[in-house]
């Protein structure tokens, strides 16, 4: 482990500030467009044919809206506690969410599979690598949907327009863009961040006659290739261009590069890469595992991610590594404060971080390209990164790195793009700019929520986001919502929130059902006591005001009252939420909720 003096930790205390400061932008979110106009084809579903068919005005028990992990993990507690009439709702032509709609090449999960894979142990699914790429995890959740019965009462290629309660008949009326107008008992929402794509905001994006798509619609018809990563030999001759450079294009750039005639990657900040090591998972020893198994992998990485201690590291990835450094250098100081926690992890962060940028000196050739390539940030400021590919990639002679300097492309033309004052001629420019995340949650769903007495989602929100366990919302009844926020917001392992969620919705929904209840709705009283606690505890998602820009720190934008409040997450941390969730659910008294 490389020591750093003292000047040395103030030297790159200085450096990040000084690469920080160079990307921070007035704008923040607003510097990115919405898909719209000339470019709301990108909304468009490449994969399936959308058929006709007429409007559904039935009921049913359960509708969800979504069929990403959350709504299949949800959909699958609710069939194990004995409600069959459960339907979801999703907009894509299939079950799968994200990794429905992204399928550019190299697509795979960057946390291990086997916790990351929901419902493994119930569907009894192996995963042939321990970071399974995208089509074997869109496989995965189709085995879900069927493994579940999930497709028998599924509307796909269906947009929810309007959610609205009726005080009279105490149910959901749920509106689509197919003219559907059904209604259910209970309502869950589960749309997920990860799904709206963005542009960047740069000055003639509209005036580029080439191809163009955006990377969560891979265009294969133009580029030649496959999902599974066959070579994309319609780039052969072709002068292709990237804008982005996050967890997106890490992967999908090695593929570019050996296919490309020419690959220009646009840079505004390097991404930190650390080893992936991938490897195959060995069937005799999956069968090895007891039963119980996947629960237990969680939480063990769940522990050992947030700091805690066990006997041994299941999972063994760069997400427990930093953490576990952090905790033994906690100890090794001798200093267990919140200060002196503080002061390990700057110094194991920065250890981290420069054993990051010396492997990018021992794969990079050209040292110009290396040392633009460096992230200057804390590892946690941005989405980590781990692959064996990416930077190998800029040793491809038709592979040019177009580092900006932390200024982002200047402009775009019809035949290309201008960066440093420097023209590039293109054929193709893929945006690889990532999907909206601090924009309102209405806005990323795509419809508003209409609760008791005609009141709006959001204007219930209006100030930021209010729930019970960050799934029940006073004033609206009978509707839950599926989020990693005010609940554990464990963000290495997104799925892990997901199926605590679906457990205790399914939970709640089975005691209503059994007790006759018309509704279930948690109290002002509960409500505002959750916020009290939050709040008093003070932990949030999102990087520190001395982090580069994104969409971790709300791209260095101070996050406002509103933003404080949908970034807060439960103040003992993950495991402590995932034990109390647990037991409160268990429980039976459902305490804070009232059933009617």
């Amino acid at each position: 482990m490389s020591q750093l003096t003292e000047e040395d930790r103030a030297a790159l205390r200085e450096k990040y500030l000084e690469e920080r400061d160079k990307r921070l932008r007035a704008d923040g979110n607003e510097q990115y467009l919405e898909p719209t106009g000339q470019f709301a084809h990108y909304l468009d579903d490449p994969y399936v044919a959308v058929e006709e068919r007429e409007p559904v005005t039935d009921e049913v028990t359960v509708a969800f809206v979504g069929g990403g992990f959350a709504g299949l993990v949800t959909g699958a507690r609710l069939k194990q506690a004995g409600i069959d009439d459960v339907r979801i709702i999703e907009k894509g032509g299939d079950f799968g969410g994200t990794w429905y709609w992204n399928r550019y090449p190299g697509a795979q999960c960057d946390t291990a599979a086997l916790i990351y894979l929901p419902l493994l142990e119930e569907t009894g699914h192996i995963p042939t690598e321990k970071y399974t790429h995208a089509p074997e995890i869109l496989e995965h959740c189709r085995r879900i949907g069927s493994h579940f019965d999930l497709y028998d009462n599924a509307l796909l290629s269906t947009e929810v327009t309007d959610l609205e309660w009726d005080d009279v008949a105490c149910r959901w009326i749920i509106r689509t863009n197919r003219g559907d107008e059904m209604r259910a008992k209970f309502v869950a929402i589960g749309t997920g961040p990860l799904h709206r794509p963005k542009l960047p905001g740069i000055p003639g994006i509209d005036t580029f006659a080439g191809h163009s798509f955006h990377t969560s619609r891979w265009d294969y018809d133009y580029t030649g290739g496959d999902p599974a990563g066959g070579l994309m030999d319609r780039l052969a001759d072709k002068r292709v261009g990237i804008i982005g450079t996050g967890a997106t294009s890490v992967q999908a750039i090695p593929h570019l590069a050996r296919a490309c005639g020419e690959l220009f990657v646009f840079q505004r900040t390097p991404s930190s890469i650390d080893i992936r090591n991938n490897h195959p998972i060995d069937p005799a020893w999956f069968a090895s595992l007891e039963p119980g198994w996947q629960e237990e992998w969680l939480m063990n990485f769940t522990t050992l991610q947030t700091g805690g201690f066990t006997d041994e590291d299941l999972v063994m990835d760069g997400w427990t590594d930093i953490s576990q450094r952090i905790r033994d250098r906690t100890i090794e100081n001798g200093d267990l404060t919140p200060e002196g926690f503080l002061a390990a992890y700057h110094e194991s962060d920065d250890e981290k971080m420069n054993e990051i940028r010396s492997r990018v000196d021992e794969i990079v050739k050209d040292q110009a390209t290396a040392a633009a390539l460096k992230p200057w940030y804390r590892q946690l400021c941005k989405r980590p990164c781990f692959h064996d590919e990416y930077l190998q990639a800029f040793n491809n002679p038709a592979t040019t790195l177009v580092d900006t300097d932390g200024r982002g492309v200047e402009s775009i033309d019809e035949t290309g793009v201008t960066a440093g004052g420097t023209h590039y001629d293109l054929d193709c420019l893929i945006y690889a700019s990532g999907f909206e995340v601090g924009t309102t949650y209405q806005r990323r769903s795509g419809f508003d929520v209409t609760g008791v007495d005609g009141v709006k989602l959001s204007d219930r929100w209006a100030d930021g986001m209010r729930t019970l366990h960050g799934i029940h919302v006073h004033g609206f009844p009978n509707a839950f919502v599926v989020s990693p926020t005010q609940a554990a917001n464990l963000i290495s392992n997104v799925p892990h929130n997901l199926v605590e969620a679906g457990a205790t919705i399914a939970k709640v929904i089975r005691h209503a059902i059994d007790n006759d209840a018309a509704e279930v709705e948690v109290t002002a009283a509960a409500e505002d006591a959750w916020i009290e606690k939050l709040q008093a505890g003070g932990r949030t998602f999102g990087g520190a005001p001395d982090c580069t820009p994104g969409y971790y720190n709300n791209e260095g934008q101070d996050r406002g009252p509103a933003g404080l409040l949908n970034s807060l997450g439960y103040p003992d941390g993950p495991v402590a939420y995932f034990a109390y969730i647990k037991e409160w659910r268990e429980s039976g008294a459902f305490e804070g909720l009232e059933f009617r």
